[in-house]
């Protein structure tokens, strides 16, 4: 795979934004969130999915001029409307409203409605961070998954995400899907003509599969566990809840009523809610104990879990957002690798935009 520097990134989808007619500091916006998650090797919710948020836009599912806006608040809570917008913008607004409201109520919550595919979780949760805050960010999605002991597909990957921070060791990071794999990993096994791991998928009947077009062929992916003698019906519940939070607290759509990420299958006839929905949360620490002592603690906590005596075979036990961490330093100094089939994708979207992928400028 050829490595691309992150400006040269950055400018490309800057530019298709603009083109989709975003504003310039929504662009901006939005190219960050899209750009950390190849940063973060999540390369899944990167720019290999720009062509789907421009998909989406041509058949008028996002509004690329939103009016992002409070429709109910109280001093700690608040439910925002992302006017049909890209999730990569109202996201973003949502977790900043989550984070003036904990600077005077010691806790901000907000639910989200009428929003779109938001990219990685842990972008968003991490936010909070810089404010001496722990972030949670959490969402749902186009309904891929089976409920344990079910064949229809009724949730999303519904991602968790929290972020806590620390005095001089790295930030906790927690980033997971409630699925026992996310759908963009499919994509990329795909892309790679690969198998998928045992657990991942079912088929179209209920039975495993490894096919990493299980899912495109009527089958569904699982909760987290895989099945219930692996735990599946914890990873059922953590979704559900993270459904619940977002959509029916919000007046979004749920379940099986979210709409679809790909812009070739239609959204549910009959809706329940508007969009897409988000749910956020920011929790000042000195709302609990001065921030100082509490990172110190978390120092402590995270020091000790790192010497933790790892199993034969394993060099060392990982805190939550390590391996993102560590590889984004290395993608910042290095370039972004993009696979021969998402370079191809963005050459071809390029030119339909009149943006141009010029390689020359690497």
């Amino acid at each position: 795979m050829k490595q691309y520097p992150l400006p040269f990134l950055e400018q490309f989808t800057c530019e298709v934004l603009l083109r989709m007619g975003c504003s310039p500091a929504d662009a901006h916006t939005a190219t960050e969130v899209l750009l950390s998650a190849d940063l973060r090797g999540v390369d899944s919710h990167g720019v290999a999915r720009l062509s789907g948020y421009v998909r989406l836009w041509e058949k008028n599912r996002i509004n690329a001029q939103p009016n992002v806006s409070i429709v109910h608040e109280t001093p700690s809570t608040a439910v925002v409307d992302g006017d049909g917008g890209l999730g990569l913008v109202v996201a973003p607004y949502a977790m900043q409203v989550a984070i003036e409201k904990a600077k005077t109520a010691g806790t901000g919550w907000v639910s989200v409605r009428n929003s779109n595919h938001y990219g990685i979780a842990g972008f968003h949760a991490m936010q909070a961070l810089t404010h001496d805050m722990i972030g949670i960010s959490l969402t749902n999605a186009s309904p891929l998954v089976s409920p344990t002991f079910s064949k229809e597909r009724l949730l999303g990957t519904n991602p968790i995400s929290v972020a806590i921070p620390a005095a001089t060791q790295p930030p906790f990071v927690l980033d997971m899907a409630t699925t026992t794999a996310a759908n963009g990993k499919l994509e990329i096994l795909q892309r790679k003509q690969q198998e998928a791991p045992y657990g991942w998928i079912q088929d179209k009947d209920g039975n495993p599969t490894t096919s990493p077009n299980g899912v495109k062929d009527g089958g569904a992916l699982l909760p987290l566990g895989g099945d219930r003698e692996h735990g599946s019906h914890k990873g059922y519940g953590l979704g559900a809840v993270v459904d619940i939070f977002s959509a029916v607290l919000s007046g979004a759509n749920y379940g099986p009523w979210v709409p679809p990420f790909v812009a070739f299958l239609e959204p549910h006839p009959h809706p329940v809610g508007e969009g897409l929905g988000h749910f956020f949360g920011a929790m000042r620490v000195d709302a609990f104990r001065p921030a100082d002592e509490f990172k110190s603690h978390m120092d402590t906590w995270i020091g000790r879990f790192r010497e933790a005596k790892p199993v034969e075979g394993q060099e060392k036990v990982v805190i939550p957002g390590d391996p993102e961490r560590e590889l984004e330093e290395v993608r910042r100094r290095e370039g972004i690798p993009l696979l021969p089939a998402v370079v191809d994708d963005l050459r071809e979207l390029g030119e339909r935009l009149g943006v141009k992928w010029d390689e020359s400028q690497i």
